[in-house]
C-alpha cells in the first residue's frame, strides 16, 4: 500500500522568527518553559509564525481483539461495544472533556464484535468482527491491516482540524499494545506489561505469557506492517494510518496513552519524521508508557496517573496548547508595552 511521504518541520528560517517573537514578549527569556516549545513546534508544524488552534477534534477508534480468549482482561469483550454505546450517548469521561474543551470528537467502528446498524456519530469503518487469537495466528491478514490502514489516512484526509488528538476504546488492546511494543523496540515483556483495566498478579502473568507466545510465533515478523498484522488491533491500525494521514496535512497530532502511544510506534518505524508532528499530552500509569515514550525520546505535557485511554489526556491538554499560541499572539511585546529590556 501507499504510504504518505511526510515532510520535516525543521525549518531554519521560520524557527528564527518564531524564536523571535517569543524571545520579544515582556517575560525574561525561556520563562514560560514547555510553552515557549510548544508554541514554537505548533509554529513548525503549520510552517507559520502565527500558529492556531482554534479547530481541535479528537478521534476515538474501537476495536476489539481475539486475545480476550487467554485471560487478558479484567472485564468481558462485550464492554467494548457497551462502551461506544456510551461514547455516542454523551456519558463517558472523553465526552465530559471535549465538551468542556470544544472540541469535536468522533467514534469511529473500526472492528467492533457487534452490530451497531446505522447510527448518527458513529463512522462505520468495520473491517472484521474484531482480530484473531495472536497466540493461535496473524491477529490480522496482511489485506485487513492494509485496508484498515488505509481507512485511517482516508478519513485523515476529511478531517477539517489545526490539531487532531488520538483515543481508543477495546477490551484487551493493552496487550496488542505491549506485544507491537515487545516487537517493535526489543524490549523484554516484562517492561512492556501493565494491569490494563485492572489485573491482579495471575492476570499479569497470563498476558506475559500471551504475548512471549505470540513474539516466538511471529518471530518471522519483521517488517513494521508485517508486525502490527500479526500483534495489533485493527484501531489501532486505523489509527497508524490517521496520524500519517494528518501529519501529511501539517496537523498537530495530540497524543494520548499507552495504546495511542503503540500506534505512533507503529506509524513512526513507517516514516519517522511523524514524531516531527506529535505533541505528546501525557505520560500514561500504564507501566509501560514511560519506557514508550523514553524510546521515542517524547516529553510529555503532563503527569496526571491516567490510564483510562479514549483520548481523556488529550482532550485535557488542549488548554495548554491554547495558552501555547495565545501568549504567542495576544502577549505584549517590550516595545509596545514601554518594558525596558535586559541589560546587555
Amino acid at each position: 500500500m501507499l504510504i504518505p511521504t511526510l515532510v520535516s518541520t525543521d525549518d531554519a528560517a521560520l524557527a528564527a522568527r518564531l524564536d523571535a517573537r517569543i524571545n520579544d514578549k515582556t517575560k525574561p527569556p525561556g520563562s514560560l518553559g514547555t510553552l515557549e516549545r510548544l508554541a514554537r513546534q505548533i509554529g513548525l508544524i503549520q510552517g507559520s509564525d502565527r500558529p492556531s488552534v482554534e479547530r481541535t477534534a479528537i478521534v476515538v477508534c474501537a476495536g476489539d481483539h481475539g486475545v480476550t480468549a487467554e485471560g487478558v482482561s479484567a472485564y468481558p469483550q462485550s464492554v467494548t461495544w457497551q462502551m461506544v454505546e456510551n461514547f455516542l450517548a454523551g456519558g463517558a469521561a472523553i465526552n465530559v472533556f471535549a465538551r468542556q474543551n470544544g472540541c469535536a470528537l468522533s467514534i469511529v467502528d473500526a472492528g467492533v464484535n457487534h452490530d451497531f446498524g446505522p447510527r448518527p456519530g458513529l463512522l462505520d469503518r468495520k473491517i472484521a468482527y474484531g482480530t484473531a487469537n495472536f497466540c493461535h495466528g496473524p491477529a490480522m491478514t496482511v489485506p485487513q491491516c492494509e485496508a484498515a490502514l488505509q481507512a485511517g489516512l482516508q478519513w485523515a484526509a476529511t478531517v477539517q482540524a489545526d490539531v487532531l488528538g488520538f483515543g481508543e476504546m477495546g477490551i484487551g488492546n493493552t496487550t496488542a499494545a505491549a506485544a507491537l511494543m515487545a516487537a517493535l523496540t526489543g524490549m523484554p515483556v516484562a517492561d512492556c506489561i501493565g494491569a490494563g483495566t485492572g489485573l491482579d498478579q495471575q492476570g499479569m502473568a497470563r498476558k506475559a505469557d500471551a504475548i512471549t507466545r505470540a513474539l516466538q510465533l511471529h518471530a518471522a515478523a519483521r517488517t513494521p506492517l508485517q508486525q502490527l498484522a500479526a500483534l495489533g488491533g485493527l484501531e489501532i491500525a486505523f489509527m497508524t494510518g490517521a496520524m500519517l494521514g494528518a501529519a501529511h496535512r501539517r496537523m498537530v497530532l495530540l497524543i494520548d496513552g499507552f495504546i495511542v502511544t503503540s500506534a505512533l510506534l507503529v506509524a513512526a518505524a513507517l516514516q519517522p519524521t511523524v514524531l516531527d508532528y506529535c505533541v505528546f499530552s501525557h505520560c500514561s500509569d500504564e507501566a509501560g508508557h514511560g519506557r514508550m515514550l523514553d524510546y521515542l525520546r517524547a516529553r510529555p505535557l503532563m503527569q496526571l496517573d491516567l490510564r483510562l485511554g479514549e483520548g481523556t489526556g488529550a482532550a485535557l491538554a488542549l488548554p495548554l496548547l491554547r495558552a501555547a499560541v495565545n501568549f504567542l499572539e495576544q502577549m505584549a511585546t517590550f516595545s509596545s508595552a514601554s518594558v525596558s529590556t535586559r541589560h546587555g
